[in-house]
């Protein structure tokens, strides 16, 4: 896997900084854009920029390749999927919680409508 997935000598370097530290950012970017009602592209936005950052601390702190297409992509893509689901878990959290009346759960990242129970 190294050098189609990461670039370092050790795939320990890369679970660290791109899915740890990235992916905790990540999270968080998720989970603010979600409790300040901003659209799911907002988040997007933030996150390539983030894919720079992480990219950045690869070359910075353990000489990786800082202008690179290929691991900024898959940089990107991982914190876009812990960022999307920390999106995803906030959102149906609020919209299950402020609006209970209207919506349900149906798992940690996703709601639906109540059904309306009449009696007649």
């Amino acid at each position: 896997m190294q050098g189609v997935l990461y670039e370092e000598p050790s795939v320990w370097l890369f679970l660290f900084v791109t899915v740890v530290m990235g992916g905790w950012a990540a999270w968080m970017t998720g989970r603010a854009i979600a409790i300040t009602w901003r659209a799911y592209w907002n988040l997007i936005l933030y996150l390539l920029i983030l894919g720079a950052a992480v990219r950045f601390i690869h070359f910075a702190l353990f000489g990786g390749t800082l202008l690179s297409i290929h691991y900024y992509v898959i940089d990107t893509i991982v914190i876009l999927i812990i960022g999307t689901l920390g999106f995803r878990y906030y959102r149906a959290r609020q919209m299950t919680s402020q609006y209970r009346w209207l919506y349900e759960r149906t798992g940690p990242f996703g709601w639906k409508e109540k059904s309306s129970h009449t009696n007649g």
